[in-house]
């Protein structure tokens, strides 16, 4: 649902806007999401003892030159008692600037560390069949096999062990 009414408010405040002013404000929101982190930020976000006007005031402090358009975004977000879904917004974000930008960003999941070249041959392959710009990073994990997730551009693309294993011994079983 949270990610609904962030979709609304990323499609309202990139209206009429250039790639430029966009990564702009989505820089300034991931500063101020990085906050959600803190249990400490969270308990007065969330406080009912804090004014809205303070909550508004301390969230803009994050940012150093706080743009009119992201004051007024996060006023609004205050006055509906909506500062909480500023992460929300920032993931939202994110992918909208990436398709400006044409620029993705994905992972690869493997048991085993690649080499740089090899996740940057990913990276080139991928590049020329989607016609993006793309930047992969590496997450060794219990995986076994290799998986490339590309979230923004909806692509997961993944080779199992087991899963090729299940199909020989299916296809050898047929054959019989």
């Amino acid at each position: 649902m949270k990610d609904l009414i962030a979709k609304r408010y990323v499609k309202a405040l990139l209206e009429g806007r250039d790639l430029e002013s966009a990564t702009a404000i989505y820089n300034d929101l991931k500063t101020i999401s990085s906050a959600f982190k803190e249990e400490k930020f969270i308990s007065i976000i969330s406080s009912s003892e804090v004014t809205n006007s303070s909550k508004i005031e301390f969230v803009t402090s994050f940012v150093e030159n706080c743009t009119s358009d992201l004051k007024n975004l996060i006023s609004l977000l205050g006055d509906k008692k909506r500062i909480d879904l500023i992460p929300e917004i920032v993931k939202e974000l994110e992918g909208q600037v990436s398709r400006m930008n044409n620029t993705y960003t994905g992972v690869v999941y493997t048991n085993n560390k690649l080499t740089a070249k090899y996740i940057s041959s990913i990276e080139e392959q991928f590049s020329k069949k989607f016609d993006v710009k793309l930047s992969l990073s590496q997450n060794v994990c219990d995986y076994d096999g290799i998986k490339v997730d590309i979230d923004s551009l909806g692509v997961e693309i993944s080779f199992s062990k087991e899963r090729l294993k299940s199909q020989m011994i299916n296809h050898i079983l047929k054959a019989v």
